[in-house]
This record gives structure tokens, sequence and C-alpha cells, in this order.
């Protein structure tokens, strides 16, 4: 198959650290690669330039072989060279482009209006508008005839299997169907290369089945050259023909899919070992909670129904179930930011316990100043460097030298080495790893030294060698910090390794609750399904 893109010598410097160190490599017409690495191994700085994202590389080229029409903009892949532009009629020929030339800078624009990019957070739709509609938008992007589009549309849905779901609003879609719904507006284009970023980096294992499916289809169906970065190797199994394993900005490893994954787990192995701890009295007590919803599509939705439970001081609770079992909406009802329908939840602040269904200062906003909450939606203030993240951004005034030194703690606390900590704390989060952003969005959590911390999904974006981190840092904190986590989460392997006890959730009930191994001895072989993160090879 014929080259579409050939990355040469590619070198990217950040504040004088070089994140990608002579990369070179081909992508073919129809080919999906599939890139695996640790979190900040140098994945999103490498797609986001092959895409066209962000600033030049610091050296190297990436040449991107087409077929441009003479008469029009229209571009296709190098092997349609001499057949006749389906927009005009002209004739493609065949031309070699250097994206990043300066020269070239309106050929590199037509490059990437025929390119497309998924994120794994961004899901970059109109959240008030009808899932139809926010394809109908992307149509309109690129001019698409006005009396085709209903159908162009449509048939869009249907190749990501959600006609059942055209006439919903976008927000009230769960995470996996938005992602499709993206993946919708990204095919509207016609792309003939795709690049997604961590595609399905937090979702349930069952839902991320079911993109990556679409995703493969797509590229098969449309002949598209697609880019995959993950940092689990079964989604590198499940969609790519050839994978590359990224280190430190290098290519260790290029070949099949099964080679390059040996290669990457090779150092996955776990050998630190934490005493049992000692559980200390109630912290937080929920007696028959209830969220209702209205919505225009389904009427009133009981997202959370009659939740009952505790939680102890030094314990790590889990909270577990498929998507829209009502975990999130519980997370956010326990933190404060949304108030239960009826129902009691109190959490004990020294020797006090103050009632969160009130509204107040003496009451739910006393709490809330006890209680950390890490989201999968988290975000970074991006002007502000990771130091001013972590202090001025959230109200914590430190001398400069005290707010580096528990920056640097927390960071550790968080999963970085002391090395890496105090590397990037001059860095912006857009020169971070997504990984890396929500390890910083962890610490961010704890620098404020809340009583109760919920992780919401704090697994979903990270490789099996940074979720050993996470797991550290969460044991750590508790041991350091005597520090109290309720963990939300569809990782039943990182569960099953930090949870003391744990609540399963179905249809916004919790149906069972007790020690860890006795909760999950009882999942339905569906619940096993897509509540099972990547097992490594």
């Amino acid at each position: 198959m014929a080259p579409l893109i050939t990355v040469n010598n590619l070198c990217m410097d950040f504040d004088g650290k070089r994140v990608l160190n002579t990369i070179s490599f081909e992508l073919s017409e129809g080919e999906i690669l599939g890139i695996i690495g640790r979190s900040g191994a140098g994945k999103t700085v490498l797609m986001q330039l092959m895409r066209g994202v962000e600033t030049p590389p610091t050296s190297g080229t990436i040449i991107y072989h087409v077929a441009a029409c003479d008469g029009c903009d229209y571009l296709d892949v190098p092997s349609k060279n001499g057949q006749a532009c389906p927009k005009c009629g002209g004739s493609l020929k065949s031309i070699d482009v250097d994206f990043w030339n300066e020269a070239n800078t309106a050929m590199k624009r037509r490059i990437m209006n025929r390119t497309a990019i998924m994120f794994q957070r961004t899901f970059a739709l109109y959240g008030d508008d009808r899932v139809i509609e926010n394809v109908l938008h992307a149509l309109d992007d690129i001019n698409y005839p006005v009396d085709k589009s209903i159908n162009r549309a449509a048939d869009l849905l249907d190749q990501v299997r959600l006609s059942h779901r055209m006439m919903h609003i976008a927000r009230d879609l769960s995470g996996g169907e938005k992602q499709r719904v993206v993946l919708a507006r990204q095919l509207a284009k016609e792309p003939f290369a795709l690049f997604a970023d961590e595609p399905t980096g937090t979702l349930d294992p069952g839902t991320a089945k079911v993109v990556h499916t679409m995703l493969l289809e797509a590229a098969r169906m449309e002949n598209m050259g697609m880019v995959v970065t993950s940092h689990f190797s079964q989604v590198i199994e499940d969609v790519a023909d050839r994978a590359m394993l990224l280190v430190d900005g290098k290519i260790l490893a290029l070949g099949t899919p099964a080679e390059v994954i040996q290669q990457f787990m090779k150092d996955y192995h776990d050998q630190e070992e934490f005493e049992a701890a000692e559980i200390g009295e109630q912290l937080l007590s929920a007696r028959d909670v209830i969220k209702r919803y209205i919505s225009v599509d389904r009427g009133v939705v009981k997202a959370v129904n009659g939740v009952t439970f505790e939680v102890f001081t030094k314990e790590i609770f889990g909270i577990i179930g498929k998507s829209g079992a009502g975990k999130t909406t519980l997370s956010r009802i326990i933190s404060g930011i949304i108030e239960p329908t009826s129902g009691e939840m109190n959490i004990k602040i020294g020797d006090e316990w103050i009632d969160m269904t009130k509204p107040g200062i003496e009451y739910r906003g006393r709490a809330k100043g006890y209680i950390g909450l890490l989201h999968q939606e988290y975000d970074l203030f991006p002007h502000r460097t990771v130091l001013d993240n972590l202090t001025d951004a959230i109200g914590l005034e430190f001398p400069k030298e005290l707010a580096i030194r528990k920056a640097v703690i927390t960071l550790r606390m968080s999963g970085f080495s002391e090395e890496k900590g105090r590397e990037i704390l001059d860095r912006y989060p857009s020169q971070l790893s997504e990984g890396e952003r929500h390890r910083v969005a962890l610490a961010q959590v704890l620098i404020r030294e809340p009583r109760l911390v919920v992780l919401d999904e704090p697994t979903g974006t990270m490789d099996p060698i940074t979720k050993l981190d996470v797991k550290h840092s969460i044991l750590h904190s508790r041991d350091e910090m005597e520090e109290t986590f309720i963990v939300v989460s569809h990782d039943m392997e990182f569960v099953r390794e930090v949870c003391d006890r744990v609540a399963l959730m179905r249809g916004g009930k919790i149906v069972s609750i007790g020690k860890t191994a006795d909760v999950l001895a009882i999942l339905t072989e569906e619940e096993r399904e897509v509540m099972s993160k990547p097992a490594a090879p």
C-alpha cells in the first residue's frame, strides 16, 4: 500500500527538554497504527504535530503524500493519482507536501480539511442540540449540499449505530454515546486520515469495545489511515494493524501489536507492599438518598434511588457499576455539588455532624471545604503553570519557597517522582500528556488537605504502570495524611487492589455492599464484561 504520511527524524523540545527524539516511520493508506506508551512518552505531542495542531516541530519533517486536484482545492490519497476529481472533474496529481514548511501554508490547510482528530475527553458537541443536529452542523461546516444533508446525517448515525439516539439531546448521552457522535461528526468530513488520541480512555471497557469497533469499521469502510494512541494494550490489540512503543520521546519498538505490547508490558509489576490500614470512626453517613431528574426525552429519571451507606475514616470505599448506574451522580451529591431530591447526607467535621442536604455556610458550604473531588471531566487552568494551578489558582497563598515544597510533595503523592515533579512545575497543561494532567489534577485536590477525597474514575486515562503510581499515591496518602477515599470506578482490577469495601449500584440503587472480594464475586457476567479493564497479555 502506498505511504500516506512519512515522518523523518522528528524532534520536539519544550523549555529546552526534548520530548520527541528523532522519530521516523511511515503510515500507509488505510493502515491503522497504534501508539502505546506511558504518560509523558510523547504520544499526544506526536499526534498533534501530525494533525497540524500547536507549534511546529523543533526539527525534522512530516511529509503528506497526496493526490491534489489541479482545478479546485480537493485532495485525496496518493493512489488516486490520475483519476478524475469527484468535486470538479479535474485531474488528481501526486504531490509530496512538507507539512510544516511555511511555504506550504495553503496546502497545509487543505490537508487539515481532509483529516480529523478525536480527543478522549473533549467531546466538542453542541450540548443543547439533538444528536442529528450535531451531525448536521458538521456537514454544514464542509458545505455539504443542504438537500442531501438529512439523509447523509442519518447514514452517519447508522454507521456508528446511534440511529436510536438521533433525537436525544446531546448532553443527555452517556460518554460512549457522545464519543460515537464525535466520530460521526468527524466522518462527515470524509477524512483520508483520522487521529484518535486516547478516544476511549474514560469509558468503561464494554463501551470502549463498541467505540473500538466503530473506529475499525470506519477505517475499513472509508480506507482511512488512522493513528490511535492509548495507554492500554487491549485498545491496540482491538484496532491496530501495526504498533509503536514510545518511551521518553523515542521509538523503542515498531512492529506487530503482539510484539510491541509484550515489550511495553515487560516492566509491569508491583513490588511495593502496604500494611492493612486501621479503619477509624464513621466519617460519612447517607440515608435513603434520592435524586430525580426531569428529561425531555425520558420523563422522570431516578439517577439515585434510595441509597444508604456509611464511610469510615482512613477507609477506601468503592462505588462500582455499569455506565448509567448512578455512580457519578452519587459522587456529586457526596461532594456537595448537587442537592439530593430527598434523604440525608451527613459528614463529620471535627466533633460535629454537618448536614450536607442543607444549603448555607454552616452546612453544605462548610462541609464542601473538607471534601475534594476529582471527576472525569476535570480541567486545569490552561494559561497557568503547574505550580500556579496547585497554589494561586485555587487560593492557596504560600511564599514561593514553601509553595514549591508543598507542590513537589503533593505531586509525589499523586504519582510523580520528586525529580519529575520539580521538572514540570513551570510547564503549562498543554505541555503535559493527558495522564500527567490527570495526576496534576489529583494533586490539585490533595494540596487542599481534604478530610474526604472522591475520585471519579481515577485510572480512566492511565497506562498500567502509571496506574500503579496512582494506587501507591492513594495508599501513601491514607497512611501519611490519614486520608479517606471514595473511589467511583468501572476498573475492577484497580478496585480489587485498593478498596476496603465496595458498594455495587444497579439502576440507581445499591444492591450489595461489603468487603471488596465478596461484592465482586456476585457480579453478573455482563457486569464482569463491561467492568473489567484490559488485562496484561
